[in-house]
């Protein structure tokens, strides 16, 4: 059976979400100003945080916040839950998030998302998803804004090997960044399909690379170091699944 707190949630979620309708309305019929459309975004996403902190007893804290370049950069995450897609536009506020097609079918919220504006790619496009995810990254950039990049493709669980998907090479040497690995423990209160749970979600900010290395090196510093640092969460993802 579903838990209360998750059920109170789930609809304060579309409660908070119907109060965006009217100014979606009011941007739509001023041409869809992107500032005022970032503006609206965060201030909904911290809306859904606050509902899971005093709702849920979901919280968060961040270790190395320091590590963050100042210059746009390509920040590189592992992906364990919605919570991350959300909470990142708190917490690098200016972000363009590389997200997928379907994200922005979402009633209301979609809307605003895919004008924020994020970077939406159709996976199953190939050649053309890449192209767009590059000359999109690139326009964020010159803008001054840097790159949020889930490179598995999709959700996994804290216990699953972090393994990135074909693209992100590329567009790490088309960018020419430094680059932020981005460690998060979401699946441990966030599981995909399931209920969320009260804890402290852990955002891990890890040493940032240069831009031009090789792609073997560019993999072992944001890959590994990555699946490396879960490794700090993991045996709490066993005791979590115990009766």
């Amino acid at each position: 059976m579903p838990h209360p707190r998750s059920v109170l949630f789930n609809v304060y979620w579309a409660a908070w979400t119907s109060l965006f309708l009217a100014p979606l309305v009011v941007f739509a019929a001023s041409g869809s100003p992107a500032r005022p459309i970032r503006a609206a975004t965060r201030l909904w996403a911290r809306g859904i945080l606050f509902g899971l902190r005093h709702l849920v007893g979901l919280t968060y804290v961040e270790e190395g916040r320091d590590r963050i370049p100042r210059e746009p950069c390509l920040i590189v995450a592992n992906h364990q839950s919605a919570w991350e897609t959300l909470a990142f536009l708190i917490l690098v506020p200016d972000v363009a998030i590389v997200a997928k097609r379907e994200l922005i079918a979402i009633p209301v919220v979609g809307w605003f998302l895919r004008r924020s504006p994020m970077i939406i790619i159709d996976r199953a496009n190939g050649t053309q998803a890449l192209r767009t995810m590059i000359d999109e990254s690139r326009a964020a950039v010159a803008a001054g804004r840097s790159v949020l990049i889930f490179p598995e493709g999709t959700r996994g669980t804290i216990g699953d090997p972090v393994q990135f998907k074909r693209g992100v090479e590329l567009l790490y040497g088309r960018l020419g960044l430094r680059v932020l690995p981005v460690a998060v423990n979401s699946g441990l209160y966030w599981p995909s399909g399931s209920r969320t749970r009260a804890g402290t979600v852990v955002v891990s900010y890890l040493d940032a690379l240069a831009p031009g290395l090789p792609s073997a090196d560019f993999l072992r510093g944001t890959e590994g170091a990555i699946d490396r640092e879960l490794d700090r969460w993991r045996p709490a993802e066993l005791g979590l699944q115990m009766p």
